[in-house]
């Protein structure tokens, strides 16, 4: 066969596993998982998130008690920064900053799930010069308010180690470090050390778990608590 002819062929073989592994990772074993997991869409699970598939993802482990203006603020003042919105373009610049150890700063979070809706803000704070390895938290706004009268937002923190693919999915996707307790530990500190704290408490969160596993296959484990802060409150 004519080197021509090789060519051609690898071609072929490249394309077509490709296409293959796009429709595995991205279509049929998220379908396999959301039909797995189809009664987590119907039972309560508090104190957990979920991937958009049903699978259960990260704890939630945080808590702030504050205005939205005043959680932005909070994590600026502390040296954390807001997480782009998932789009192409940002999917692009995420890929070249871990890749070619490109700064991204304020690279997108993937979605997760808690009571039904994605996130309404996510924060980093990178380890290194790239994406791949970051501090992260996402929270959501709920329907609960302190004892001030301001709102409660629960967040699921826990750090980046790495960028591979999900033992679930095949997807690529962040792996977590498993303990997910120093991360929860770690982000309140930052917040204290940066005097946006007015006091801490902690509250029942998804329980004392050895082997959890997140929505990417990734084990970790917890005490099962979570700590809420009260933030400062602006002028």
């Amino acid at each position: 066969m004519s080197k021509r002819g090789l060519r051609r062929r690898a071609t072929i073989w490249l394309v077509a596993f490709c296409a293959f592994y796009l429709a595995f990772a991205y279509f049929a074993a998220p379908e396999f998982w959301t039909w797995r997991e189809r009664g987590f869409r119907t039972a309560h699970f508090e104190m957990v998130t979920h991937t958009p598939q049903g699978i259960p993802g990260d704890p939630i482990n945080v808590g702030l008690v504050g205005t939205k203006k005043e959680v932005v603020h909070a994590f600026a003042v502390a040296g954390w920064d807001t997480a782009d919105a998932v789009t192409l373009r940002t999917a692009i610049d995420i890929g070249e900053s871990v890749l070619f150890s490109r700064p991204y700063p304020d690279a997108p979070v993937s979605r997760l799930l808690f009571e039904g809706r994605a996130q309404d803000l996510a924060f980093e704070k990178p380890v290194g010069d790239s994406a791949d390895r970051r501090h992260h938290v996402r929270f959501w706004q709920t329907n609960t308010a302190g004892y001030d009268g301001r709102p409660l937002w629960l967040g699921s923190a826990s750090f980046d180690r790495g960028v591979g693919f999900s033992h679930d999915t095949g997807a690529i996707t962040h792996h977590i470090g498993p303990d997910i307790d120093a991360e929860r530990n770690f982000l309140i500190g930052d917040l204290r050390a940066a005097g946006m704290l007015i006091s801490t408490t902690e509250i029942p969160g998804i329980g004392a778990t050895k082997i959890g596993r997140n929505g990417g296959g990734d084990p970790y484990f917890t005490d099962g608590m979570a700590v809420v802060g009260v933030l400062r409150q602006l002028p």
